[in-house]
């Protein structure tokens, strides 16, 4: 169902953060200590929104024996729900389980493509291209859906730079031009390679053999990942700079 998003999620709209308190005086460094884990919470929305469903996919259509739509269906209960309460509750749209739940309705409106091998391989093709739509629309409306994806690694832990990440992402420090702008970068660099898996794709499934396809869909999803790693570093390692930047210079009250 989704090999696009679990490869995409593996590979590096902010989620909100709050950056850890400073301890009062007189607080001992172990009781600071024991604040919520930057990494922990950076990480906690892509289980939430990616994983989960995703293993509840594997779960109802490969150990339940549900059929593919069945499983895509009740899979696609939890992004729906985090979905529509995001929008209720916080008044802001979670990009990670709209994606997800996008994902899973394409893959629902494609389940009656059946028969055709070369179909079934285009198929494979039109999910990835609902990903890569996704994240492109996602840069373009200014709510990169990749920087999440981002800040556990950037940020590896540590709460001084999750604090000076958050305040790049909201605006608040020096550098947050120069940030959003490397942010949606990345996010552009992602959507545009796996654009391009999926034109290859959808142009080898109805131009080239079947068996040939068999092994090169997943080549091209392969180079597509490889491509997005490897350029999008032209984005991250500014970013990088920005939020050690941000983290050493004296913060606003």
């Amino acid at each position: 169902m989704s090999q696009t998003v679990s490869a995409v999620a593996t590979g590096t709209a902010a989620t909100p953060f709050t950056a850890p308190l400073a301890a009062p005086a007189g607080t001992s460094t172990v009781a600071a200590a024991k604040g919520p884990n930057p990494l922990v919470t950076g990480l906690r929305p892509l289980a939430l929104d990616v994983a989960a469903p995703l293993v509840g996919y594997y779960l109802l259509h490969s150990a339940c024996g549900l059929s593919e739509f069945a499983a895509l269906a009740w899979s696609s209960a939890f992004p729906a729900a985090r979905t529509v309460l995001g929008l209720l509750g916080e008044r802001r749209l979670n990009l990670w389980a709209a994606l997800m739940l996008a994902v899973n309705l394409a893959g629902l409106a494609l389940t009656f493509v059946t028969g055709d091998a070369r179909l079934m391989i285009a198929k494979d093709g039109g999910l990835s291209g609902t990903v890569a739509l996704a994240i492109l629309a996602s840069a373009l409306i200014g709510r990169p859906v990749m920087t999440p994806m981002l800040m556990p690694f950037v940020t590896r832990g540590k709460g001084d730079r999750a604090a000076a990440w958050q305040r790049l992402v909201e605006g608040r420090a020096a550098g947050s031009r120069a940030f959003r702008r490397h942010e949606r970068l990345f996010s552009g660099i992602w959507g545009t390679a796996l654009l391009a898996e999926c034109a290859a794709r959808v142009v080898g499934a109805f131009t080239l053999p079947v068996s040939t396809m068999a092994w090169l869909s997943t080549v091209f999803l392969v180079g597509a990942i490889v491509a997005g790693s490897m350029l999008g570093q032209i984005a991250v390692e500014p970013m990088e700079e920005l939020v050690r930047t941000e983290a050493a210079a004296p913060t606003a009250g």
